[in-house]
């Protein structure tokens, strides 16, 4: 957030004095977006991480130059160890964190982020000249009623907890490895770029209305800092670092405890609110204690930083950004629009695709970033021969969105299909064999007939770019099979498909081993519909499908989604039957007849071996409904997963596996 004012020429010097380049974690966070918008007033060195640029609005709106940002999920050493290669930076802010709100409820990940997440980042900062970490007033826990830096941190939660060892980590840096680090304990910062649905912005979106939102308890008391003076803070620390500064930690806060109700009257006085406030009561989170205040002598004493905006001042400043950046036009569907966002898993069946999968995953990329979707993509390696796991593998540790799976031997597409299923975490499911003949770019066609109410979306082969015969085959079949299943299965539909979270419920339960997605889609029932496309060869290599796997293909769709060879047999055997009889009564009277006409050979011959083609025909149908009987009698698993890469990290024990899965159930 730009500072205006006299301490311009001051801020922007201080910011030209810090050497460079510069990183700010979690720049898209509200305090990291006022930073940066700040440093980059002054300076082009300045570099934006982030790990999800779909959900940073704020950047978006920041409308920055493409090279100042730069893609990092600090829970993958791999991608930090990149940037900093490549950047060298000599300024390092990091404002990375999950766990600050009451929405951010995964333990897990506040560990992950807040302490591993700056482990990655600290064990890469070897020369550098600041890091400054954002810390937390949090870090005093129970002891939150104006304490001094020195006195005991009493944690009461996790986010609390985290924060705290993050703060001995900079202790450790600093002492054993001399890192010009530093740690501010942030109070209540509030001001633009604030998420609008904390307590501030809506408390002034809804006073300039003339009205106030629902309120909790009038007692609570906060420590407000405006976020100008925070990012002032920031520049200051690094600014001024020198060794006495390593490892310490530092309260920014206004110093002062005003209470909620202290608040809504400051605002209804500046924005002439006549309604009278609703008070709720004390929220019912353990973490959340009544008086949270600070003292900030410390930070006046050692880096001569002091708060320079009043409350009044401040709510007066944000209600100017908000009219200045039309709050209710710009920032607020920008806000609202991931919230609304769908996550979308797409689950890619890979066997000798090593050559397509980095392509395969460049192109969803693309996809799912111009639908500004939440992607998950699951790479499931079929236990192939080629490269495609070590392929997988490189992904996964980019990409923290990615995970790959490896089954134990070659289970076939539909378990691949199955064990991504079954693991998918996504709001819908879209299926794709990974030798690109599935086209990406068919998902927003996909994804808008799914938004329209459809809960299947197949796609619809009206042309394969293979030879006529083959093109020819294909349409016969699927017109064959139509009319043979007992329900209506769309023809030239094949597994490409997307398809809702409420379907896919339905089949990952179904207990049949021997699955034939397409037919299991139908059979399911709901609303569906098909998208036409053209289905291309494949980008490299050879089809690993030939004559003998496609037979093998429609003997399996037939044999599981229809009775009518039986029914044919049935009716045959009838048949055969009446001209048996007739036929005998033929052979008497012709005898009567002519009783010296000579018997064929030939006849008895032609006879026998009709008959016999036809129990033989007769024989194998019925084996081929017993053989599928058989093998669901056996009540073995539809697949054997190998590992499974989670988060850069490979499990391939079997209590590994499970408690993933049952994280992602």
């Amino acid at each position: 957030m730009m500072q205006t004012g006299n301490t311009d020429k001051l801020i922007a010097e201080k910011i030209r004095n810090l050497k460079g380049p510069v990183f700010i974690f979690g720049a898209s966070g509200f305090i990291g977006a006022n930073l940066l918008e700040t440093i980059l007033a002054y300076r082009s060195d300045c570099y934006a991480i982030t790990h999800d640029y779909r959900h940073a609005w704020r950047l978006k709106l920041l409308r920055l130059k493409p090279e100042n940002i730069l893609f990092c999920d600090v829970l993958f050493k791999n991608a930090v160890q990149r940037i900093f290669r490549e950047y060298m930076p000599k300024t390092v802010f990091n404002l990375s964190a999950y766990g600050a709100y009451s929405k951010q409820n995964s333990s897990t990940l506040t560990y992950e982020t807040n302490v591993i997440g700056t482990l990655h980042i600290l064990e890469e900062c070897r020369d550098i000249s600041a890091y400054i970490n954002a810390g937390s007033s949090s870090e005093y826990g129970l002891n939150c009623e104006g304490p001094k830096e020195a006195d005991e941190l009493l944690p009461n939660s996790h986010y609390s907890v985290s924060k705290v060892s993050v703060s001995y980590m900079l202790q450790y840096f600093a002492k054993i490895h001399q890192l010009p680090c530093l740690n501010l304990r942030l109070y209540s910062v509030y001001g633009p770029w604030e998420e609008p649905d904390r307590l501030i912005p809506r408390l002034i979106e809804n006073a300039k209305q003339k009205t106030l939102p629902p309120l909790v308890s009038p007692e609570i008391s906060r420590d407000f800092i405006y976020v100008g003076d925070c990012v002032a803070a920031f520049i200051d620390a690094a600014e001024k670092m020198n060794p006495a500064l390593y490892g310490e930690s530092i309260n920014i806060g206004s110093g002062k405890k005003t209470t909620i109700k202290e608040l809504v009257e400051k605002s209804a006085e500046l924005f002439n609110v006549q309604v009278k406030p609703e008070w709720g009561s004390m929220p019912d989170r353990k973490w959340d204690l009544k008086n949270w205040y600070g003292n900030y002598e410390k930070a006046k004493r050692l880096i001569g930083w002091k708060p320079e905006t009043s409350l009044e001042q401040g709510l007066l400043k944000t209600s100017e950004w908000q009219d200045k950046l039309n709050y209710s036009q710009e920032i607020l569907p920008a806000f609202q629009e991931p919230l609304k966002s769908s996550k979308i898993s797409c689950i890619i069946a890979c066997y000798k695709d090593g050559q397509a999968i980095p392509v395969m995953y460049q192109r969803l990329v693309k996809t799912f970033s111009e639908l500004k979707l939440r992607y998950e993509i699951i790479f499931v390696n079929d236990a192939s021969p080629d490269s495609s796991e070590e392929v997988i593998a490189g992904i996964c540790e980019k990409d923290s969105d990615v995970i790959g799976i490896t089954h134990s031997r070659n289970f076939g597409s539909q378990s691949a299909f199955l064990s991504g299923m079954e693991i998918a975490s996504g709001d819908a499911v879209v299926l794709m064999d990974g030798d690109l003949q599935d086209p990406p770019e068919l998902i927003p066609a996909f994804y808008e007939k799914w938004r329209s109410g459809y809960e299947v979306v197949y796609g619809k082969r009206i042309k394969r770019d293979t030879s006529w015969l083959m093109n020819a085959c294909y349409k016969l079949f699927y017109r064959i099979f139509s009319r043979l299943s007992y329900v209506s299965i769309p023809v030239d539909a094949g597994d490409f498909s997307l398809i809702d979270r409420k379907v896919v419920d339905e089949l990952i339960v179904l207990p049949e081993k021997e699955q034939f997605l397409r037919g299991l889609r139908a059979w399911v029932g709901f609303k569906q519909t098909g998208v036409d496309y053209v289905r291309p060869e494949r980008m490299f290599g050879k089809s690993t499908n030939n004559w003998r796997k496609n037979i093998w293909w429609a003997k399996k769709a037939i044999f599981s989604f229809s009775f009518v060879p039986l029914e044919a047999l049935s009716y045959m055997g009838f048949f055969l039957t009446i001209v048996s009889f007739l036929a005998m009564i033929l052979q008497i009277i012709a005898r009567i007849l002519y009783p010296n006409v000579p018997h064929g050979l030939t006849t008895i011959i032609v006879l026998i071996l009709f008959f016999g083609g036809i129990q033989l025909l007769a024989v194998s149908i019925l084996g081929e409904y017993l053989s599928k009987v058989f093998e669901e009698t056996k009540g073995r698993p539809k697949f054997i997963r190998k590992s499974i890469v989670y988060r850069g990290k490979k499990l391939e024990s079997a209590s590994e596996i499970g408690k993933i899965k049952k994280s992602f159930n």
